[in-house]
């Protein structure tokens, strides 16, 4: 029987986070940090380190997402936060707001290599959407493509797609100005309270 946890990530798993998105530990890695931090806000709180500035992230008080395990094993990653938390979209002028609501934003969903195509990303987005219940968030949108039968760049596959969301809950609310792999990006929902 297998058995899977979510978990926010905090410092003691932030080796487990690690584990899922860089896992040869590369200092020029992206440490899932662009879309929370300007370059200079990753200097300063980094002291020029992109890990440690990812490490000084899980510190807070609202850690920037949650790891899945299976078996105890990290698999899964999904940085989420409250969209008002999330500078890329806050001043994003490709991604806006449907509506006024305090919705937390899905910003990256990655499952680490070996894993793939197991089924990880049920459980990681459902993991992500309960945490976000907890905090008290009254819906989680994501802004993925719908790729179709076509193939997605693997680089930018961290927007995920519109079936792996529908098939979480999720409702297509609108479209955004922005492309990934040449695709538009959906503004999709599930609606908490």
């Amino acid at each position: 029987m297998t058995t899977w946890e979510t978990h926010p990530v905090t410092p003691d798993r932030f080796e487990d986070f690690a584990d899922v998105v860089n896992p040869n530990r590369r200092a020029t890695h992206c440490w899932c940090l662009s879309h929370r931090l300007r370059q200079r806000e990753i200097d300063e709180l980094g002291d020029g380190s992109r890990e440690q500035a990812a490490r000084r992230l899980c510190e807070r008080e609202v850690p920037p997402g949650v790891v899945t395990y299976r078996d105890g094993v990290p698999v899964g990653w999904c940085n989420i936060g409250a969209r008002s938390d999330i500078p890329r979209l806050v001043h994003s002028t490709r991604i806006h707001p449907v509506d006024d609501v305090p919705v937390w934003s899905i910003v990256c969903v990655v499952v680490r290599g070996g894993h793939r195509r197991q089924g990880v990303t049920a459980h990681l987005i459902e993991g992500a959407v309960a945490w976000a219940a907890e905090q008290g968030a009254p819906a989680v949108e994501a802004h993925p493509v719908d790729p179709g039968e076509r193939r997605m760049d693997l680089t930018m596959a961290f927007v995920g797609t519109r079936a792996m969301f529908e098939r979480a809950g999720f409702e297509e609310v609108g479209v955004t100005d922005a492309t990934a792999s040449g695709m538009p990006r959906l503004v999709m929902r599930r609606t908490l309270a």
